[in-house]
This record gives structure tokens, sequence and C-alpha cells, in this order.
């Protein structure tokens, strides 16, 4: 005998919530990924669409305050002449943080920059005195090791460590801070600089800044990856 079909709950417009029995379902025996799909209401009383997880992870960003998001990377570079990072987006992030691992040089003997944009990275400003470094000295770009260059050697592997660049659209001379290990032949770790591995550098332009190129002062990056994040709005 065929047992009939519950059909309170069936309405001409489709099927309402109480039928529906995701109990019975089978598990997707796998970790969630951006392409898998939702139903959502779109708006009460609205009509079902489907969503994909990649938007409840975006929207899950603008509710959780200071909470560090993932925007892009470089890749693993090899014989690059620069890495650009054009992600930002002052309407969702107050500050980004850029992680460096194992940045080499194709050029021995080498300081690293990081390079200003106010039009998006149609142009990156290298002007000596447009930046200050550690107080009024003047410097080409964001600096990294100005004391304690990196090497090419076999055993050398370049830098790493972090870049903050803090509120780069605020009305005010754009502030960011570095702190970065130089990874010697010997296997000691040198810090930026001979006292301390923090840099303190200032772009001195109240524009924007809304794009950020890091390359070595001469010569192309060897190898290394930058990753960057953006700190969502408190």
């Amino acid at each position: 005998m065929t047992k009939a079909r519950d059909t309170a709950n069936l309405t001409g417009s489709g099927v309402t919530l109480p039928l529906l029995d995701i109990d019975a379902g089978t598990d997707i025996g796998a970790a969630l990924v951006d392409a898998d799909l939702m139903i959502v209401d779109d708006g009460a009383g609205g009509t079902n669409r489907k969503a994909t997880m990649a938007r409840l992870a975006t929207y899950m960003g603008t509710k959780i305050g200071g909470g560090m998001e993932f925007i892009s990377s470089s890749g693993e570079m090899s014989g690059a002449a620069s890495a650009s990072f054009t992600g930002f987006d002052a309407s969702k992030y107050d500050n980004y943080v850029f992680y460096l691992n194992y940045v080499k040089p194709a050029t021995d003997n080498v300081v690293f920059f990081a390079h200003a944009s106010t039009n998006g990275g149609s142009s990156y400003d290298t002007t000596n005195g447009n930046y200050h470094m550690n107080g009024a000295t003047d410097t080409t770009g964001f600096n990294f090791n100005h004391e304690i260059p990196a090497g090419n050697d076999t055993n050398e592997f370049g830098l790493s460590g972090t870049f903050l660049i803090k509120k780069p659209h605020a009305s005010a001379y754009t502030s960011a801070q570095t702190e970065v290990n130089v990874q010697h032949t010997n296997g000691i770790n040198y810090a930026g600089s001979s006292t301390n591995n923090y840099e303190q550098s200032q772009y001195l332009s109240t524009s924007a800044v809304n794009a950020i190129q890091f390359k070595f002062a001469s010569g192309n990056i060897a190898s290394g990856e930058i990753t960057m994040f953006g700190v969502v709005n408190s």
C-alpha cells in the first residue's frame, strides 16, 4: 500500500519550509567551498533564490569588525620585475597587511621597497624625498631593510616578514610599518636595520593610496611570494 503524501504544506507557488526534510539528505562529505550553493529568501516574504558560499563569506566579512580577509597573492614569483596589488577598498577595509615569504633578489646586496600609487596602479611614486623613513630621512619608497641588504647566494633566502599600511584612504600622510628578517648564508636571520627589525615610513601625500608595488632597488625578484589581507572596517 502506498503511503499517502502529506500535501498540507504544498502551496500553489511551491513547497513551504515545514515540508523540507534536510535530515533525510546525504551529507556533503567534504569541506564547504565557494561554489557550493544555499537557498535564501531574498528579503522577508521575498523570492527564494540560490547563493554561493562565497557570498556568505563576503557578507560575514562586512559584519566582523577588525577581522582579516584575504584579498590576493602574487603567487610564487620567478624573475618578476615587481609585484603590484590594487585590491584596495575603503568601503570594506581600514588597514592592510602584506606577508612576505622568502622574497629573494636576483641581484646581490639590494634593498627592498614598496611604492605608493594614488591612481589605482597606473603609476607608482619612486621620487626621493616623497617618503620619510624613521623620522625625516628621505627615501624613494616605504623601506624594508636599508641597513641589512638582501643577497642572492645559494643559501640566502631573502626577506620574510610583514608590511602594514595604515588607513591609506585617510586625508593624511600614509604611514606604514615593516617588520622583516633578512636570511643570510650562515643561517642567521638579521633584522631589517642594525638596531631592530622595524622600519617606520611615511608617504608625504594626503591623496588616498589605492595601490602598492613591491620591488628591489635593482634587479628582479628571483623567488618568493607576497600575500595581501585587508583589516575589515570596525
